[in-house]
């Protein structure tokens, strides 16, 4: 009997700090994001998140590592992204598209990586003659893709640009 009281605190303290938890996540959820939460898609994802793990990694994004694939149509990718980043141009040999998922799927989602360019502009009306280099950005981006003949295909109707980040570039290009 006296084992069965302390099996039956073990699992209240361990349900009281489960409520307490959840209790946390829902009010830091509000706060953060300023709107009510869904608390079942919350305490779904989470159950998601745990399964996934006790399967070794077979269905989780957290595990499993990226592998990198060769992209056939490098030219039409790169048009895609210089016209969504607002860039003046993209370089070829920086594209690069990592695959998280499975390719067994007829389309499956890719993350695209690459290097642009943005021309830099000197001088309106003046007579000084400003040479500044052209601003060199990282962007981010995401697509889906279908595998062929060992090559990833991109639709590059689906390319959503997540991060565009300035690696160079001149801070003060007016100042004399």
């Amino acid at each position: 009997m006296v084992h069965l009281s302390r099996l039956l605190k073990i699992i209240l303290i361990v349900a009281f700090i489960a409520v307490f938890f959840e209790a946390g996540l829902i009010s830091s959820y509000t706060i953060v994001t300023s709107q009510p939460p869904d608390v079942g898609k919350l305490i779904g994802m989470q159950i998601e998140e745990v399964t996934s793990l006790f399967n070794f990694g077979s269905s989780s994004s957290i595990i499993t590592n990226p592998t990198t694939k060769p992209v056939s149509n490098l030219a039409d990718v790169a048009t895609a992204l210089q016209s969504s980043s607002g860039l003046d141009g993209i370089n070829l040999q920086s594209i690069s598209a990592q695959v998280s998922s499975t390719t067994k799927a007829s389309t499956f989602p890719v993350n695209i990586t690459a290097i642009g360019y943005k021309d830099a502009i000197s001088g309106s009306n003046s007579s000084v003659i400003t040479i500044t280099a052209n601003e060199t950005f990282s962007l981010t981006a995401t697509a889906n893709a279908k595998l062929s003949d060992g090559e990833l295909v991109i639709d590059v109707d689906s390319i959503k640009i997540t991060s565009s980040r300035k690696l160079y570039g001149n801070v003060n290009a007016n100042s004399t």
